[in-house]
């Protein structure tokens, strides 16, 4: 039978993030099962790519802190390419309640080590961004640390360079059974075979609920779709803008390639496992894309090239970190709620430290985000969710 100190059932960039960060710590007897042929075909490959600090809550701010610093240095620590550029985060406020959401919660980035970020007023907003339609814009923030990632790029390096210091990955595999005994997890049981393991941690993405159910959880992550809108070329707004976020509607856009990639969180979606792009989205977004930048009314799309994705969403918008207290030995690493990517370093060391040493300093409270947090009614909420 196969042993492995720590199976991680999912290999996307989380999962490859925590292997990565295992292996560096000196375990290196790590299996990554992934179900798919090749890893990233569930949300890693399907997303924006952004990466930001600013957050309403304290656990999402160090998580970030700590992710971004560890994304700026990933191409010199792992002699792998990350994709890192730090073109920041604009938010766009058009209301005094968006502005005092903004500085409250600077407030909060602030106290942690986030200096970076800063207040806007108007005029600074349209400098960066002219051809935003500006006759409602109060002011807003400003996070020049902030920026995007190459996800795919990402989660290859880290698993790379994991296997490159013994860790494994089974592709095409999938995990049917979490075995349990009397002190906790015995291994898993794989369409490959049979696995012994004391460590298992679920890095299952918007797949989690499924995962922790093998072991008689009932994790409280569900499946919500989201769709990406790439333009053709189209060279009239820089390509050297941050990712503006119009407060007024959630409306965000970013540069990508030679065009731009636009985005919204669509209210009327409902959870399910749909990974098919619904071609009336493009209309809605079109609508507010030229609403906020004019410009962008001639901008041209090709529906061919747009895609959907899912979030992994918890209830209160944070993800699930750490040990289940009733499987001693099962961790999670889930409900990532659209942050995956940009918190998947911290996560990798968070995880590897609780493995390893039962605690971590990445966040001052770890305890907040773990699993049990739902059955106590312990929820922490994070509003500043795109």
């Amino acid at each position: 039978m196969e042993t492995a100190e720590v199976v991680i059932i999912g290999g996307g960039i989380v999962g490859a993030s925590i292997a990565w960060h295992l292996t560096d710590a000196g375990c290196r007897n790590v299996l990554i099962i992934e179900r798919e042929s090749h890893q990233g075909k569930g949300s890693t490959g399907k997303s924006m790519g952004g990466v930001r600090a600013q957050f309403a809550t304290g656990p999402n701010i160090q998580m970030s802190l700590y992710s971004i610093r560890f994304y700026s240095e990933f191409d010199q620590r792992l002699g792998q390419p990350g994709g890192y550029r730090p073109q920041g985060y604009l938010f766009v406020a058009t209301a005094q309640k968006h502005l005092d959401y903004l500085r409250t919660n600077q407030k909060l980035q602030h106290s942690l080590g986030l200096s970076q970020a800063h207040m806007v007023a108007r005029d600074e907003i349209i400098d960066r961004v002219p051809q935003l339609r500006s006759n409602d814009i109060l002011g807003g923030s400003f996070c020049p640390t902030d920026g995007f990632v190459d996800p795919y790029s990402v989660m290859t390096g880290f698993t790379t360079c994991a296997v490159e210091r013994g860790a494994r990955v089974w592709r095409s595999a999938k995990v049917t059974a979490i075995h349990r005994n009397g002190a906790g997890v015995a291994g898993v049981e794989t369409t490959r075979g049979p696995v012994s393991s004391r460590v298992v941690v679920n890095a299952g993405g918007a797949w989690a609920a499924q995962i922790a159910a093998l072991a008689g959880i009932d994790l409280p992550v569900e499946p919500l779709r989201r769709q990406l809108v790439p333009t053709e070329p189209f060279d009239g707004v820089s390509h050297e803008i941050p990712m503006v976020i119009d407060m007024t509607n959630g409306f965000h856009f970013r540069p990508e390639s030679l065009g731009f990639l636009l985005a919204w969180n669509d209210p009327e979606e409902t959870p399910g496992f749909k990974t098919d792009f619904d071609s009336t989205f493009i209309e809605k977004i079109l609508d507010r894309a030229a609403d906020r930048v004019p410009c962008f009314e001639n901008v041209a799309v090709n529906p061919k090239k747009a895609w959907a994705g899912l979030y992994e969403v918890s209830p209160d918008h944070h993800c699930i970190l750490g040990a289940v207290e009733q499987v001693p030995g099962l961790l999670c690493a889930n409900g990532f709620s659209g942050h995956g990517v940009m918190h998947a370093p911290s996560t990798g060391r968070i995880l590897a430290d609780l493995i390893l040493y039962g605690k971590t300093d990445v966040v001052s409270n770890v305890e907040a985000l773990s699993p049990a947090r739902f059955a106590k009614g312990e929820l922490l909420h994070e509003t500043a969710v795109l």
